[in-house]
């Protein structure tokens, strides 16, 4: 998948469809001089649903589309026959997508597992037939109700990436190369900062034929938590992974600090990022020779919280095999 056809955050239309008109009917057959009411009741309007499927992975088919109307309910018929239900709209989406009023920001739902459907307007009821209004003292109704005027708002669909392990660092720290040397994935690289715009997702082979997902967050900048740059839009995706892999190139003029920085970002977006593993990688590690590297490894002692760190090279892929041990070890560690 090309990075332009990544699709993460729309906002759509929505208007379900109207409640159809009750019947005012009155029966009328041979030798049946005074048959009475019997309209039926109007069809209800179509929702406009939105289901989870677990074969998509991007917001693209919504990309050209923003409006969705569903069908009116049909007006109630004699015999007391109910009209037809208007036709409701199903917008199908990725796991991981969040759905917000656009207007007041309120959290409609959040769907995570395949099948799941949520209404996000509702068709208008019918209106009821002349028939449930007939008593002893009015048997002839000749009125009945309209139906119920459908719903319309607008909706924000905002997609948060589904992967187990997410790449957390600065621009330029070497996610995308060690996404591409690991998985099949090809991700843009290049020499400059914000090469990656979007997440890129990639498939991790284990031994025995084991895989895990691997997602290269778009690099962090300090103030992301405050929206600078476009931090929100990249923080989200870090929310549903299940461990962070941090990754800190080893030219960095100080590690630890670098490392500090990115944890405050994500404390301030969402303090509940810090509950996830963590793994911490220093990145291009090839530019060391064995002397600097021991030098820099009894330097980072005690360094990190005591968390795990691994020396790594996706040019030269070292490290590689033991990088992905540690995760399969976190990935699968029993609470």
């Amino acid at each position: 998948m090309t990075e332009g056809n990544f699709v993460d955050y729309v906002k759509v239309h929505v208007t379900s469809g109207k409640g159809g008109q009750g019947s005012a009917h009155l029966r009328r057959e041979k030798f049946v001089a005074k048959g009475g009411p019997d309209g039926g009741d109007g069809g209800r309007g179509g929702h406009i649903i939105l289901r989870a499927n677990k074969n998509l992975w991007t917001l693209y088919h919504l990309k050209f589309k923003r409006h969705f109307k569903a069908g009116h309910g049909g007006a109630g018929g004699k015999q007391t026959s109910t009209g037809a239900n208007g036709e409701d709209i199903i917008i199908e989406v990725p796991l991981g997508t969040l759905l917000k009023d656009s207007d007041s920001q309120e959290k409609i739902a959040e769907l995570t597992e395949d099948g799941q459907e949520v209404i996000v307007a509702k068709g208008g009821k019918g209106g009821r037939g002349n028939d449930h209004f007939k008593s002893a003292t009015r048997q002839t109704p000749r009125y009945a109700q309209p139906g119920l005027p459908g719903e319309e708002r607008n909706v924000t669909i905002e997609l948060k990436v589904l992967a187990d392990v997410g790449l957390v660092g600065f621009p330029n720290a070497g996610k995308s190369t060690l996404l591409s040397v690991i998985t099949a994935a090809k991700p843009k690289i290049a020499d400059y900062e914000f090469t990656t715009l979007k997440p890129n997702l990639g498939i991790v082979k284990h031994r025995d034929y084991q895989t895990f997902v691997m997602a290269d967050i778009p690099g962090i900048i300090e103030g992301a938590a405050e929206g600078k740059g476009i931090g929100h839009r990249f923080l989200r995706h870090i929310e549903r992974n299940s461990v962070l892999l941090f990754l800190i190139p080893a030219d960095a003029p100080d590690i630890e600090k670098q490392y500090d920085i990115l944890l405050d970002e994500l404390r301030r977006f969402n303090p509940e990022l810090l509950d996830k593993d963590r793994l911490i990688a220093i990145s291009k590690s090839d530019m060391l020779d064995e002397e600097l590297k021991t030098e820099m490894d009894a330097e980072l002692k005690g360094a990190f919280g005591g968390l795990p760190y691994l020396f790594i090279s996706s040019v030269a892929q070292k490290g590689l095999t033991e990088l992905k041990d540690s995760l399969w070890v976190l990935l699968n560690r029993e609470e």
